[in-house]
């Protein structure tokens, strides 16, 4: 396993992040298919032997079940000191006034939440899930600055928004001498690269570690176009939100991802993320793994150095997409 810095900070985080949204309970969410704590278990343990440090889930992955299973294995197979554990905060956690959002009520009671369900006193990395049109960006700023002088968190990041409001959160904190963002966790692979536009600039110029989500774009990039044969691909209504309307644009590129993996002698999942982690400033690709093989193909990217003229055979069919994922 290689490490890095996230972003400009001190901290060292596996090139890998576990996606932990796969963990928690089916009858609790709106994804079928997430695995119960006795399957989460091995592929924890088994993210854990590959060296990945780096794990990431959020209050509403299952109604605050994924917490629980990641807490607890982490608890039974690590060193807290040796991990990262990353959740998110502004989903709807209960129906009524202030059960979701980034109001400083709500985030100084979900911290507290999370926390004891991860059965930890603090997180590394404490990201707003998405914007909160409702609440002036001042109020969850400082929140967010008193969770960290509270030792209940280490960093704060975000997660899909626009540029410019990215930029307006970091420019309120400098002014007035928050805890900045350190990372952003945003939509990017090769089927979706909107990103690279604005969004991937700033951070590079900020000094903002990136850490992108559906980094196989819910296994499109992993199959041929149209096959399914896995109970996410034909379950998974947010993937076919994100993906569907764009398919024969995005043929090519399936294709081209297939070719080059035979060629290097790897699976197509592992071509991918290689390509993921030659991007500046990709940190580490979030990769949500519910097997076994799905963590060994990540952890075999990093072996796959591509040159440039792969990177451009890659990229060049790439076709404007419409904005999905910031709401």
């Amino acid at each position: 396993m290689e490490y890095t810095k996230l972003g400009r900070t001190g901290l060292d985080v596996s090139r890998i992040c576990l996606g932990c949204m796969g963990f928690g309970d089916s009858q609790r969410w709106v994804h079928k298919w997430v695995l119960d704590e006795d399957a989460s278990r091995p592929v924890i343990r088994k993210a854990l032997e590959l060296g990945i440090n780096f794990f990431d889930t959020a209050n509403v992955y299952s109604l605050g079940r994924s917490e629980e299973i990641v807490g607890r294995a982490l608890k039974d197979f690590a060193n807290r000191d040796e991990v990262v554990i990353a959740t998110k905060v502004h989903g709807t956690m209960r129906e009524g006034p202030n059960g979701g959002g980034l109001s400083r009520k709500g985030i100084l009671s979900e911290i507290d939440r999370s926390l004891e369900r991860l059965g930890t006193d603090y997180v590394d990395l404490y990201q707003i899930h998405r914007w909160d049109s409702t609440t002036p960006i001042e109020e969850t700023m400082e929140a967010l600055h008193d969770v960290v002088k509270a030792g209940k968190a280490r960093y704060i990041g975000a997660s899909a928004m626009w540029t410019w409001q990215f930029q307006r959160a970091l420019h309120v904190a400098e002014r007035q001498g928050w805890t900045r963002f350190v990372s952003m966790q945003n939509h990017l692979n090769l089927i979706y690269r909107e990103e690279e536009r604005e969004m991937l600039p700033l951070c590079r110029e900020e000094g903002v570690g990136v850490i992108p989500y559906s980094p196989l774009a819910g296994g499109r990039l992993t199959r041929d176009v149209g096959v399914e044969g896995t109970l996410r691909a034909e379950t998974d209504q947010v993937a076919r939100m994100k993906y569907d309307a764009t398919v024969d644009q995005d043929r090519v590129i399936v294709e081209r991802v297939a070719e080059l993996a035979k060629r290097y002698g790897v699976s197509r999942a592992c071509l991918a993320l290689a390509w993921l982690l030659q991007k500046s400033p990709v940190t580490a690709p979030i990769v949500g793994a519910t097997k076994i093989s799905h963590l060994e193909e990540a952890a075999l990217a990093l072996d796959v150095k591509l040159t440039a003229e792969d990177v451009a055979y890659l990229e060049e069919p790439y076709v404007p997409h419409v904005i999905v994922g910031h709401r």
